[in-house]
C-alpha cells in the first residue's frame, strides 16, 4: 500500500457560538486525529493549517471574519484535490460534510474512524 495524504475533516466553528476557546478545542481535536493518522504511516493535513496563516497575512483578525471566510473553505477545497482520503471526525459540521461530498465526487476513500486506516509496516 502506498502512503496516503489524508484530510482531517470535522467541526471547527460548528456549535461554538463563535467562542474562540471552543474553536481552539475543536482544532485541538483535529490535531489529535492528525497525530494518530501520522502514526499509521500516512500524511495528515488539516485545511486550517494552510488557510489560517494565509487569512492572517491577508489581514484577518479572527476566525470567521470576512477575510478568513475568503480562505477557509476555498483552501480546503483546493487541498482535497491533492488528497487520497478523508477522515471525517464525529460532530455536526456543514463544512466537513461538504469536504466529504467533494472528496467522494473525486473518488477519495472515506474513513470515519482511525482504526479503519490501514497501517503501513514502516509506520
Amino acid at each position: 500500500m502506498k502512503r496516503m495524504m489524508i484530510l482531517i475533516a470535522g467541526p471547527v466553528r460548528s456549535g461554538t457560538g463563535g467562542s474562540l476557546a471552543r474553536i481552539k478545542e475543536n482544532l485541538a481535536s483535529l490535531e489529535q486525529a492528525a497525530l494518530a493518522v501520522y502514526y499509521t504511516g500516512h500524511t495528515p493535513v488539516i485545511g486550517e493549517w494552510l488557510a489560517l496563516p494565509l487569512a492572517h497575512t491577508a489581514g484577518s483578525t479572527r476566525i470567521g471574519d470576512d477575510i478568513s471566510e475568503a480562505f477557509l473553505y476555498p483552501v480546503a477545497h483546493r487541498l482535497i484535490g491533492h488528497c487520497d482520503a478523508i477522515l471525517r471526525l464525529p460532530g455536526a459540521s456543514a463544512g466537513a460534510d461538504n469536504d466529504v461530498r467533494i472528496g467522494q465526487s473525486l473518488g477519495l476513500t472515506l474513513f470515519t474512524r482511525i482504526e479503519e486506516i490501514p497501517r503501513l509496516s514502516e509506520a
